[in-house]
């Protein structure tokens, strides 16, 4: 029997173990504390090196998922369900339900025939234990928690099948018999673990654990049959009866089984089973591990988990011995543990991931209570070299030199050879007896000691570890159990170089096993709670710049030089080889860099070149095409001369002077960006400077000599010219010809000789002279300047006279004051205080300016103290005193002692117009006035007061840690002084004060603990006020939840935010990122709710919402305690996200406008609501007419039920009625209210005084016209139905358009795969279409084939295959049928020869574009007339064949499939073709046909499946029946292969014992009108869900022959033909539904048009774009030969070039493919099918027209039908011209090779003899032209071209056959 073993993935995260302390909850339920709500972080699927790339979620809690690598497919296990999801986007392809179920864990399982149970059985979720794939058996297996651990095997590739039946439903040949071991293999509790891998492990959940039911029964249907590992038989070909069975005989040997006594105490919880080495060479040995621990003991607070490592050996190669499992069984502890002693010993395992040397696991530290924070976890790696050693050393210790303090003998188990170990005496054990055991030595083992290691990282919550090794570092994937995924990079070293964090599902634990894709290692799939991921393993183009992708230190990560880009290794070119592609291993500094010399240029000077020093990683560049790239589309041309990489030398060409770029303002250089540029990418840059110096006189005009020598240039400076200069030669010879330096002993620079004009300039228009007094002296004459302030300063400088702009070189700047004694000076002590600034002012009355003449002035008088602040100030003094008054003295050395507040001093220390002191301290309170004395005595009016401030209270007294608690201090004379301090914890001060007498308000800092902290009142900076105030600090408050989480766009919707701590939140505000508008204010419930009306939004979306409290952003405190995160990524507004949707509408009862109401009445509003999924509560409406609320009773899904109990004044009488939601508000409605009484009965009186005049009147009109009354009637009652019935088929039709593109794209099946005609088949159906049968060869002479020799030499002369061409276009009676026959044939034949042949064709187009140019060259290839414009269309059907089947087959097959499934989705009529959906008008079914659904199940044994549910409609005939169960039967097969519908029988079993043949004429057939009606599923009354079977018949029933072609005068199937002359003989229902107007019903093309269009724009864009990997290179070419045609003969109008273009393949090609897809693909293109072709065809040749559509209300809707789209399709075709135009140009030798690769390709596809034979009929019948033609010729007579035809014709005459054949 084939060994083969129960296997699969473990289960969910929280139920990863036997639950020993404290017991986990199931999937489904929180954990303990409650997990955060799931939130998904769609906006946020990024961060750093990390990337979310497909989610797939599940209703249902997850438990496994394994992967199938080698099919791409993901299978999924959920509580309940199995999904089979596809591996690269995770979308659904099969799916199964799996519970729940009846069930009890005190019954066997009911496959068990002799089971009876008396418990009652209850409903039972199914949660899934193994998920393991077995790809030799194409099997999944399946095992759950129902059913005591009950196992499927399910059909691979489909999930939903069952592949084995087991037990079996019917018996076999022997009987088998069904053991309760056989069902039991799984843990039968959701909390109970399970794992799987060629071995199961399942937790013990029998009697006596946790586990077992609580109630008064003892029987155990586990503990006798399920073993905690086992090895069990897969084997679903051979007998039956050991399937699921322990493997090898005895039994007992290869299960491990815990005593009963020992359960208490071994208590195991499985964490992962695995193979290592997952992949061994040939003959190596395969191990089996198990992780698993065993469980701490409840109630025993010095118990601990301990980490098992267990291992058992598997056979060598298919054909090895078995191992029993209990023979090499050995368990060694794993232990994780720092250096810090017990506290730093993380003993239980989490999860493990074998790598090909280390074994990763992460290990937890579990609490002894929950706690709010997840467990402190761990990160170890073990050597599996390690655990060899430490087994084979055990195994030496049992056997040869027993050491009992090394390993025991586990005596814990059921199974095993005895108590303790014992020395085998003359046995040499072998190595493999060290490893794997052997049956006469003891067993199984346990290892004492166990392996330790440290712990590589550290951090709170981890949950699952997965790990990849690249470029020299450890990439380490870390899950956490809040739903982040952790990325680690360790280098070799093991240290932790870098990490990043990805949010997945906020909330939801990461399961413990995570993998990477099989196909594609760069993407890691892991499961939550509640989806599954597939994550990039990295996001390398986050980095921009070699440094930052460097310098990540990502190991998957690195600089693609040439592409300059952050990549992965295999998204570089040429990575594998060196210098091209460098990791982060290697260092940034290995990143391109380059110096360029020289680095300064002279704008003035020619350069040859510039050098290049290149170094970093790049390869050798000395074989690229280079140049460098100046930036603005500038380039040079750039070389290196030999080859070397570390460091190159280029040489570049400076760009041309004209093309340097400007100088920036007031600068006398520009920095400039050079770029290497290679194979179209900047691979590096340098900076050089372009300078000028003569530049430097116009940046600093007043230094310009000495900053011309003290430039960073070389410049010098030219006296003669006054200007700067880069080279001495420019300067003009003189006899004293340069001075090149300039001094600094004085103003005047030493160029300029003495007496030369000078003007002074102080910075105004006029100048002033300059008198020379020596030789280094001047002086200024005549200097006239005015200033209306205090005073003001001029600059100084000199300038030659007559030339402004030359000035002389003044090192230090020199500058005039001009002063006015008049201004600024308001009373004796200022305006006498200028003295010292040099002023010379004198006070009389004003202050003015003093004569030299005059005496000094005087002393002024006393000092005026006018105000003093503050009024008061502490008993310490340092209180800032402000004095205003006037004559305070003239400065400050006046009033240094003369400050007194009473006998206090107070220290001046600032006086102008003011005076500022600083008190002194004071011996007590007291309070007096302010003296000043300055050489006279002033007092002020007021008093200062000094006082001793105090506190002696804080609230409040808390606060959270993040800060911005608004407290108050209560205290008094709290306002004293002119400086306060509040510092908190004595350093941190307290911002925003605000004080009064009596309290002083501010804000609290941030903490950084939990604690209480100092609160420090300061007056003046000295010490604290006394009061010993404390504030405690606490910790934050936590928001956990939000709802509702969907809020009208106009916002303001109560949301309920859930927490905690919220009793220390003083405001709190709610803001929405991007669309959000302003922030809302919040209220504070209680410590746990906060309500906040939802800001509102500019658009509807879904954006993450932030919260402020007291003013500070909230932030994820846990995410940033735990190092996960950083502060600024841990802003929640990723976490919690609102999702804004439209405002509801509403509308009254009828939609009236107006409501009439009479006062005194009751009154109840009935409001209807459109559907939306806001969820709203009724207390959220709010209903008011006027300013009354409308009391709100009744609310459902679409009505509001309100009323109003109170009477409505009448004085406004009319009263809006507005419905409000949140800030939304809508005026549905206007109530009218009545008039008086007495108004009504005048109003009644006239009302019947009217009336009774009218029925008067009436009778008198009636009486002479009654027939022509009755006959209006019966016409209104008409046009009323037809209104009806155009309003309901209207209705409709919108709610079809709204709804068949989400049904079609649920319904339309992709996975029967694109059935693509060979090559072979396509080009025959291409070239030949009016061809249904092709001959074959038939036997020839020799002499013939060597005529066909002959002759197909002379068909590869170019001349002669010319002549030959036009010799036959001359013919009249060669038709444009035989001239398409020769182009195909001449396509046949030089297949092989496809250069050949084009440059054929290029020479017939030249001539055939002559012809055209002379006469209207817009008409070109307008039609297919000649020969060699059919060569054009088949030579474009050979180039574009790749293009059709690698980028337009799949659209154009998805559009042909949406168009026949929603054709099939009406009622078709089977006479006529017409269809209730169509795109075509003319096939449109013009009747309201009500057609219903209907699923049948059908059984067919053909095209390879039994039985299938199929869905047809009740209107179908029976042959239209058989064709969609044909369909769904044989999708998978090519559409040549189906059976036909009349060679098939539909039998109906319409009860156990009868059964009916379905047939579409029989018995039983309706006549109406003459003509007998089809029969339908409707007719013969098959209900939903009828049984059904198709079978092939022996004898074709012909009596009714097809149906489209039945007699319509006999026949109908829908509708019966209109016939004006049998309307007399209709009944009235027939005679009106002729009379409805048919086009109410062409609604129903937009509606088909609406569904298809996603699919006709995909084709659209396939056709029209362009691959970057398979450029369309014949395209490319034949453009350019037109543009080059057109060119040649001056044509340059563009309209003629695009219809060229357009003709030649839009036109020529595509249309051709688009109306005739049965040239592509083997199925059936109906009429029906054909007519939508030809509207979507006619749409794309408008597209790719440039002529406007004029259309009008009598255009065809064909044409109307996409008028709409022809514009956006025109751009489209538009711009696929203009990439085609800017594509590299192709060369002939390019174009050459391509074109003989596709002839090699396809070199034996065809008979290239018969299509010559057949050539040669067409040489036959014109010989004599042909030979006249050749005659005629001067190259063919040189050639003798006409002598080798007639050898030709003499070889064949009278031995040609018949017709050309396939090739």
């Amino acid at each position: 029997m084939a060994r083969r073993a129960a296997g699969g993935a473990p289960l969910s995260a929280r139920a990863a173990a036997a639950a020993p302390l404290p017991p986990r909850p199931p999937s489904g339920a929180p954990a303990c504390p409650p997990l955060l709500p799931l939130l998904l972080l769609l906006g946020a699927a990024r961060a750093g090196a990390l990337e979310i790339q497909r989610r797939f979620p599940s209703p249902t809690p997850t438990n496994n998922f394994a992967l199938d690598g080698a099919a791409g497919t993901v299978y999924l296990a959920a509580v309940n369900r199995l999904y089979q999801l596809s591996g690269a986007n995770l979308s659904l392809e099969a799916e199964a339900a799996v519970g729940p179920v009846a069930d009890s864990p005190l019954c066997h399982a009911p496959q068990l025939p002799q089971a009876s149970c008396e418990h009652p059985r209850r409903l039972t979720d199914n949660y899934n234990k193994i998920l393991q794939l077995d790809p030799g058996q194409g099997l999944v297996v399946v095992c759950g928690s129902i059913y005591q651990g009950f196992c499927q095997l399910r059909r691979r590739g489909n999930i939903s099948a069952v592949a084995v039946h087991f037990p079996p439903a019917a018996p076999p040949a022997e009987p088998v018999t069904v053991f309760p071991s056989m069902l039991n293999v799984a843990a039968n509790h959701p909390n109970a673990s399970t794992v799987g891998r060629l071995l199961v492990g399942a937790t013990y959940t029998g009697y006596g654990s946790a586990f077992f039911p609580r109630n008064r029964s003892l029987e155990d249907h586990r503990f006798e049959n399920t073993p905690e590992i086992a090895i069990r038989s897969l084997d679903a070909r051979g007998d039956l009866a050991k399937l699921f069975t322990f493997d090898l005989n005895p039994s007992d040997d290869n299960i491990l089984k815990i005593k009963q006594g020992a359960k208490e105490q071994h208590k195991l919880g499985f964490v992962r089973a695995f193979l290592h080495p997952a992949a061994p060479p040939p003959g190596a040995q395969t191990y089996a591990y198990l992780a698993l621990n065993s469980e701490a003991r409840a109630g025993d607070k010095e118990s601990q988990a301990r980490s098992l490592l267990a291992r058992i050996c598997l056979p060598r190669g298919a054909g090895g011995d078995a191992k029993k499992l209990t023979e090499s069984y050995i368990q060694l502890g794993l232990q994780c543990a720092g250096g810090a002693g017990r506290g730093d010993l993380y003993s239980r395992l989490v999860s493990v991931f074998p790598a090909r040397e280390l074994l990763f696991a992460v290990f937890e530290r579990p609490q002894g209570a929950p706690a709010a924070r997840a467990a402190p976890a761990a990160l170890c790696a073990f050597r599996f070299a390690d655990v060899q050693a430490a087994i084979r050393a055990a195994r030496t210790a049992c056997f040869v030199e027993p050491a009992p303090d090394v390993v025991a003998v586990l005596d814990s188990v059921v199974q095993g050879t005895g108590p303790a170990c014992e020395r085998k005496r003359n046995i040499q054990l072998q190595p493999e007896q060290l490893d794997c055991g052997a049956a006469h030595l003891q067993h199984p083992l346990s290892i004492l000691q166990p392996l330790k290691a440290s712990p590589v990282f550290r951090a709170p919550g981890l949950t699952a570890v997965a790990v990849a090794s690249a470029n020299n570092y450890t990439a380490v994937f870390l899950g956490t159990a809040n739903g982040r995924l952790l990325k680690i990079n360790l280098n070799e070293s093991m240290q932790v170089v870098s990490r990043c964090v990805l949010t997945v599902a906020y909330g939801e634990p990461v399961h413990h096993v995570m993998q990477f894709d099989p196909a594609d290692s760069g993407y890691l799939y892991l499961m939550t709670s509640h989806q599954m991921a597939r994550v990039k393993v990295a996001a390398c183009e986050v980095h921009s710049t070699c440094r930052d992708c460097v310098g990540a230190a990502d190991a998957y990560c690195g600089w693609c030089a040439l592409e300059t880009r952050c990549t992965l290794q295999q998204d570089c070119a040429n990575s594998s080889q060196p210098h091209f592609w460098t990791s982060a291993s290697e260092g940034p500094s290995r990143c391109p860099s380059m110096a360029v010399l020289p680095a300064e240029i002279d704008v003035r000077q020619e350069y040859t070149g510039m050098i290049l020093q290149i170094s970093g990683s790049l390869p050798s560049l000395s074989s690229m095409e280079m140049a460098c790239d100046y930036g603005n589309d500038i380039r040079t041309v750039a070389r290196v001369p030999g080859p070397a990489y570390d460091h190159q030398i280029a040489y570049c060409n400076l760009l041309p002077q004209d093309q340097f770029p400007p100088f920036p303002p007031h600068q006398d250089h520009v920095t400039v960006e050079m770029a290497v540029r290679v194979n179209g990418h900047n691979i590096v840059s340098a900076n050089f400077t372009i300078y000028d110096c003569s530049r430097i006189g116009q940046v600093y005009p007043h230094a310009a000599c000495t900053s011309c020598l003290s430039a960073p240039w070389p410049c010098f400076w030219c006296a003669q010219q006054h200007s700067c200069v880069s080279n001495q030669s420019r300067c003009e010879a003189l006899p004293n010809p340069t001075v090149s330096w300039c001094s600094s002993l004085s103003p005047l620079c030493p160029c300029v000789p003495q007496g030369a004009a000078l003007e002074c300039s102080f910075g105004l228009e006029e100048g002033f002279e300059a008198v020379w007094l020596n030789e280094s002296v001047v002086r200024c004459s005549q200097v006239v300047l005015h200033t209306t302030q205090k005073s003001q300063v001029f600059p100084l400088s000199l300038q030659l006279k007559g030339q402004p702009s030359r000035f002389l070189d003044s090192p230090d700047p020199m500058t005039v004051e001009v002063y006015n004694c008049a201004m600024g000076s308001p009373d004796c002590s200022q305006c006498l205080g200028r003295e010292d600034l040099g002023h010379l002012c004198m006070w009389s009355d004003s202050c003015r300016l003093r004569g030299p003449l005059q005496p000094p002035p005087g002393t002024c008088p006393a000092p005026e103290i006018r105000t003093i602040e503050p009024l008061s100030g502490p008993l310490d003094g340092g209180t800032l005193l402000t004095i205003r008054g006037r004559n305070l003295g003239r400065r400050l050395s006046d009033v240094t002692h003369g400050v007194w507040i009473g006998t206090v001093a107070c220290e001046p220390w600032l006086t102008d117009t003011q005076i500022v002191c600083i008190t002194g301290p004071a011996p007590g309170s007291f309070s007096d006035v302010v003296t000043v004395n300055a050489s006279k005595e002033g007092q002020s009016q007021e008093r200062f007061s000094y006082v001793l401030p105090t506190v002696h209270s804080l609230e409040p007294a808390m606060g959270p840690k993040a800060g911005g608690t608004r407290i108050t201090i209560h205290g008094s004379d709290l306002h004293v002084g002119s400086q306060l301090q509040v510092l908190v914890n004595n350093t941190d001060p307290c911002t925003e004060l605000l004080r009064t007498d009596t309290s002083i308000t501010c804000t609290v800092p941030g903490g950084a603990l939990p604690a209480p902290v100092p609160v420090c009142v300061r007056f003046e900076h000295r010490g604290c006020v006394p009061g010993n105030l404390t504030f405690w600090y606490m910790q934050n408050p936590v928001i956990t939840a939000i709802s509702p989480i969907r809020s009208p766009v106009s916002g303001g919707r109560t949301i309920t935010v859930a927490g905690e701590r919220f009793h220390m939140v003083q405001n709190v505000s709610m803001s929405v990122h991007h669309i959000g508008r302003e922030p809302t204010l919040c209220k504070v419930l209680n410590s746990t709710l906060i309500t906040c009306p939802s800001p509102g939004a500019l658009s509807n979306a879904s954006a993450p919402v932030d919260f402020f409290i007291n003013g500070r952003a909230y932030a994820d405190e846990v995410a940033v305690t735990e190092e996960l995160l950083d502060p600024a990524e841990a802003q929640r507004g990723g976490r919690f996200r609102l999702d804004y949707l439209p405002n509801p509408q509403f509308s009254t009862a009828k939609r009236e406008k107006w409501i009439k109401h009479h006062p005194g009445e009751p009154l109840t509003l009935v409001i209807h609501k459109e559907q939306d999924s806001l969820g709203l509560e009724s207390r959220e409406y709010r209903v008011k007419i006027g300013q009354v609320a409308c009391d709100i009773q009744i609310v459902s899904d679409r009505v509001i039920h309100c009323s109003v109990n109170e009477s409505l004044g009448t004085a406004e009488g009319q009263l809006p009625i507005t419905i409000q939601v949140g800030n939304f508000n809508q005026t549905i409605a206007t109530l009218q209210l009545g008039g008086s009484e007495t108004a009504i009965v005048v109003s009644i009186v006239i009302c019947s005084v009217l009336l009774l005049l009218s029925v008067v009147a009436l009778f008198v009109f009636c009486t002479k016209s009654r027939r022509a009354e009755r006959y209006w009637q019966k016409t209104l009652l008409q046009m009323e139905e037809m209104e009806s019935q155009i309003r309901e088929e209207i209705r409709k039709g919108f709610a079809e358009l709204q709804t068949d593109m989400t049904d079609l794209t649920k319904e339309l099946n992709r996975s029967q795969g694109i059935p693509f005609l060979e090559y072979k088949h396509f080009v025959t159906r291409t070239f030949f279409p009016k061809c249904s049968s092709l001959y074959e060869e038939r036997d020839r002479r020799p002499s013939m084939e060597e005529g066909i020799s002959l002759f197909s030499s002379l068909l590869s002369n170019k001349h002669f295959l010319i002549v030959f061409v036009h010799a036959l276009e001359q013919q009249k009676d060669f038709a444009v049928r035989d001239r398409c026959s020769l182009a195909s044939l001449l396509t046949i034949a030089l297949h092989g020869k496809l250069e050949f042949y084009t440059s054929i064709m290029k020479e017939l187009l030249v001539d055939l574009i002559d012809a055209s140019a002379a006469k209207n060259p817009k008409l070109m290839l307008r039609r297919t007339e000649s020969v060699v414009e059919k060569m054009l269309t088949n030579w474009m059907s050979i180039c574009m064949y790749s293009c059709l089947r690698e980028t337009v087959g799949e659209p154009f097959f998805l559009l042909l499939c949406a168009i026949k499934q929603q054709i099939n989705k009406g009622s078709i009529d089977a006479i006529t073709g017409k269809a209730r959906y169509t795109l075509n008008e003319e096939w449109l079914l013009r009747e309201n046909i009500e057609a219903k659904p209907r699923n049948l199940n059908v059984s067919f044994q053909g095209c390879g499946m039994d039985s299938l549910s199929v869905r047809a409609m009740d209107t179908d005939t029976l042959t239209q029946v058989k064709e969609k169960i044909l369909e769904a039967f044989c999708k998978n097969v090519p559409y040549s292969q189906w059976p036909r519908a009349e060679d098939v029988d539909l039998e109906w079993f319409a009860s156990s014992t009868q059964s009916y043949i379905l047939r579409d004429l029989d018995d039983t057939s309706v006549v109406e009108d003459g003509r007998k009606k089809l029969n339908t599923l409707a007719h013969y009354k098959i209900p939903e869900g009828a049984s059904l079977a198709l079978s092939l018949t022996d004898k074709k029933d012909n009596t009714l022959g097809r149906v489209k072609d039945l007699d319509t005068e006999k026949y109908f199937h829908l509708v019966l033909p209109t016939d004006e002359l049998a309307e007399p003989k209709k009944s009235h229902r027939q005679s009106h539904r002729k009379k409805v107007l048919p086009e109410i019903y062409l609604t129903r093309l937009l509606s088909t048009k609406g569904t298809l269009q996603k699919f006709l724009d995909d084709l659209f864009k396939a056709i029209l774009s362009i691959r970057e990997d398979k450029p369309p290179l014949a395209v490319k070419y034949f453009f350019d030969f037109l543009e080059e045609q057109a060119e040649k003969r001056g044509i340059s109008d563009p309209d003629t070039l695009h219809i060229w273009k357009t003709n030649s393949l839009p036109l020529r090609f595509w249309v051709n493919i688009l109306k005739n897809p049965q040239f592509v693909f083997d199925i059936e293109k109906t009429d029906h099918i054909d007519a939508c072709l030809s509207v979507i065809a006619q749409a794309f040749i408008d597209a790719c027209s440039i002529s406007d559509l004029q259309l009008g209300k009598d255009s065809p809707t064909n044409k109307l039908l996409y008028a709409k789209e022809i514009p956006e399709y025109r751009k489209i075709v538009q711009r696929y011209y203009r990439q085609i135009q800017d594509m590299t140009p192709l060369s002939e030798q390019e174009m050459n090779a391509h074109l003989a690769e596709e002839s090699r390709k396809y070199q034996n596809e065809f008979n290239t003899k018969v299509a010559m034979a057949e050539i040669y009929k067409y040489a036959k019948r014109y010989r004599p032209q042909i030979m006249a033609a050749l005659e005629a010729n001067p190259t063919a007579r040189r050639t003798q071209l006409q002598h080798k035809f007639e050898q030709v014709v003499a070889l064949m005459e009278n031995n040609i056959y018949e017709c050309y054949s396939e090739a």
